[in-house]
């Protein structure tokens, strides 16, 4: 499609101004044609000068994987192969849930020359996306005419959750300084090693392990041999439905910051040994990370949940329970993410979490809602806010009532708002192997 510039406005003004002329002067008709004519002899002209889009090579370099939040840069190479020097005005196909800064370009490339254009890219979304094209307004010659050309150009670009913080917490680690994150230290309660057996004393053995009793009883040196413990496992349970969906602030909803919490642990418990695997789940099961151990299995997590977000539909616990009852037989740490509103919903989720506390350890880990406590912290004494912050503040203390009910069941429980989840679930699990509670 080709567009008249600016240029040609200008252009035309001229023998626009001079037209007035007429009024004073008939005898201006004839110089006033033959401006009339030359601009339009040259704006003609200038119009056989535009190109197409066959006239340049363009070529896009991005990474495909960015995290949430995160700028990355993107390049753009713009090559003239046409023999005159061009001007285009680019903006490139970036998704809707993506900022772009700047946002367009203006470049003049040489004949045979070419450009290089760079800007940043900040997502604001999960998920995979994909910059399909690149579109420009390339000028004429004499810049009186442009036309909008297309160049289709491919590029896939995954952005995964914010995993920015497990960099600063392997750097706070190294500098002994996790307190900087909010995560206390644990102190252990006895050892990581379990007893097997008595048996009798052989050169090399520390003098601690001898067992003094056992000694004077076979009136003969006897040490006690451990174990090693096995890897524990973590077993995440994520509610993605209507519970965690929201905006808590920057784009965020509670289902982003409990991914975020959730790849944070699992990164400091595949350090310590353990294996870890993930249910996600809203009326059906949305993805499934068997447990298992490696440097590899970050990774797994992060791509099963980089396109999973909230829906707007009630949460089946009972599937999702079913499902971790049917995967995973052996004892682990199952840490539920969710949140309740309702007597339906925390019925469901105190009864499966107690039918498992023989079998598991469960933690359920509530995510609070930000409106309901500052109703109930804000209320006015008088008018009706009065009313509004007294139904948020017995809101509140049924829900204290649901968690104690929880505890009792032999469950542990976590309820933070959801910006500040990731130090205290930390906490939460430092805490449980210190206790060896698994």
């Amino acid at each position: 499609m080709i567009w008249p510039a600016r240029g040609l406005a200008v252009a035309a003004l001229v023998p626009a101004l001079l037209s007035l002329g007429l009024f004073l002067d008939e005898g201006l008709r004839p110089a006033l044609l033959a401006v009339d004519a030359a601009v339009t002899l040259v704006a003609l002209a200038d119009l056989a000068s535009l190109v197409g889009s066959g006239r340049f090579r363009v070529e896009r370099k991005a990474g495909s994987v960015c995290s949430l939040g995160e700028p990355f840069q993107v390049e753009l190479t713009v090559e003239n192969l046409g023999r005159a020097g061009r001007v285009l005005r680019l903006r490139d196909d970036v998704p809707e849930t993506m900022e772009a800064e700047p946002a367009d370009f203006t470049a003049r490339i040489p004949r045979r020359g070419r450009a290089y254009l760079n800007y940043t890219v900040t997502p604001k979304r999960r998920g995979s996306y994909e910059f399909q094209r690149l579109d420009a307004l390339v000028s004429s010659r004499l810049g009186l005419w442009q036309r909008a050309v297309t160049w289709p150009a491919s590029t896939r670009v995954k952005v995964y959750p914010d995993i920015r913080q497990i960099g600063r917490y392997t750097l706070l680690a190294r500098r002994d300084r996790l307190s900087a994150m909010g995560v206390r230290r644990s102190r252990r309660l006895g050892t990581d090693n379990e007893f097997e057996r008595l048996r009798d004393y052989a050169e090399g053995d520390e003098p601690r392990h001898l067992d003094w009793k056992a000694t004077a009883r076979r009136r003969k040196l006897t040490v006690r041999a451990h174990q090693a413990n096995q890897s524990q496992r973590i077993m995440f349970l994520i509610d993605c439905g209507r519970m965690m969906a929201g905006d808590t602030g920057g784009g965020l909803s509670p289902l982003d910051h409990a991914f975020n919490a959730m790849l944070m642990l699992a990164h400091i418990a595949l350090l310590r040994g353990d294996q870890v695997g993930l249910l996600a789940y809203s009326d059906r099961i949305r993805a499934y990370v068997p447990p298992g151990g490696g440097a590899t299995r970050i990774n797994r997590l992060v791509h099963a949940v980089h396109d999973v977000f909230p829906e707007l539909v009630e949460p089946r616990h009972d599937r999702a329970f079913v499902e971790l009852e049917r995967r995973c037989r052996k004892r682990s740490l199952v840490v539920l993410m969710t949140n309740v509103f309702d007597d339906v919903n925390a019925r469901q989720i105190g009864d499966h979490l107690g039918n498992v506390a023989g079998r598991h350890l469960p933690l359920g880990v509530f995510l609070r809602d930000h409106d309901l406590f500052a109703l109930a912290d804000d209320a006015p004494d008088r008018g009706p806010g009065l009313y509004a912050g007294a139904v948020a503040a017995s809101m509140l203390t049924w829900r204290e009532r649901v968690l104690a009910g929880l505890r009792i069941k032999g469950a542990l429980t976590l309820d933070v708002f959801p910006a500040d989840l990731t130090a205290p679930l930390i906490n939460q699990y430092l805490q449980i192997k210190a206790r060896h509670l698994l």
